[in-house]
């Protein structure tokens, strides 16, 4: 399918030098860390060229399936833009609102043909990166359609538990297995920041959310508002908030500490398989999580002091 070299894709899963042109695929309304996310990247555009953001699917207690979640990520995406005083026109796409599901069918939405679009205009030498915080399934989808994007995209997934994790079952992976085995064995090239084992050391509390954040202008307060009301309890408590992650790669690589490994097999019984002559991939195995909210709550009061 691809016509990527060991080398030209080894070359791919470098860390970019300067400013890199990327798109967010997000189930927002899902968790509390894509809108953190979102900011961080807004915050950073002397390092990230945000040129789209696309809803992605989910399906919990927190909506009616999957297409009901998308709408409800996109309108989530629409309130944060217009805190941060960004115009979503030409910005926000929705995306598909079915899975890719085990028969890994191509599912159409704007977001997936504006991803070609913009895969297309980029090149194996100045690839699109797509930060990936959702299933998987706009980015497959995509694939699917046109397999010809794989060698101009750089895939950069919060997804799956670290490779020696007792388990597979992490919520982005097992939403999509199908649109997952897609990416994995499209030879695309993929960052993979595993959840548990990994991201899971990127954490806040109700106390650090309130000094750095909160105080902030509009975002700072709605920010604070989504991450305190997703627990009752907040005695002893932690949150995740590891959608930061994959934008932090990218911001600096040296927050992520990361290894090259054979891309795994996503097993129909959802567990990793290895097989080393497989097409390589970059694993993040440790997250560094001082410098990446500091990095975060510094940009954010910067932003807001100006606009004060």
């Amino acid at each position: 399918m691809t016509v990527l070299g060991y080398a030209d894709r080894l070359r791919m899963l470098e860390s970019p030098s300067g400013r890199v042109k990327c798109v967010l695929d997000t189930d927002t309304f899902n968790e509390i860390d894509d809108q953190f996310a979102i900011v961080q990247i807004l915050l950073s555009s002397d390092r990230l060229e945000l040129q789209a953001i696309y809803a992605a699917p989910f399906d919990n207690d927190r909506s009616e399936g999957p297409g009901h979640g998308m709408e409800l990520s996109y309108d989530e995406i629409l309130r944060l833009l217009e805190r941060m005083q960004v115009r979503p026109e030409g910005l926000v796409y929705k995306g598909v609102t079915e899975f890719v599901g085990p028969q890994k069918v191509v599912r159409e939405a704007a977001a997936v043909d504006d991803l070609i679009i913009r895969a297309r205009a980029s090149s194996p030498v100045a690839p699109l990166y797509v930060i990936a915080i959702a299933a998987i399934s706009n980015v497959a989808s995509a694939i699917l359609k046109a397999p010809d994007i794989i060698d101009r995209i750089v895939v950069v997934w919060l997804g799956g538990h670290a490779l020696d994790w007792p388990d597979v079952m992490e919520f982005n992976l097992k939403q999509d297995i199908g649109g997952t085995q897609v990416l994995f064995d499209s030879g695309a090239p993929v960052v993979l920041l595993p959840c548990m084992g990994v991201v899971s050391h990127l954490l806040s509390t109700v106390p650090e959310i309130e000094r750095y954040v909160e105080p902030h202008g509009d975002i700072g307060s709605f920010l604070a508002q989504r991450y305190k009301e997703y627990s009752d309890d907040h005695l002893g408590w932690s949150k995740e908030i590891w959608d930061m992650a994959p934008v932090a790669w990218l911001i600096d690589p040296r927050w992520c500490e990361s290894v090259i490994v054979p891309t795994p097999i996503l097993t129909d019984q959802v567990t990793w398989s290895v097989d080393r002559a497989r097409h390589p991939m970059r694993y993040v195995n440790r997250i560094h999580r001082d410098p990446i909210l500091k990095d975060f709550f510094t940009k954010l009061k910067a932003w807001s002091d100006q606009r004060r």
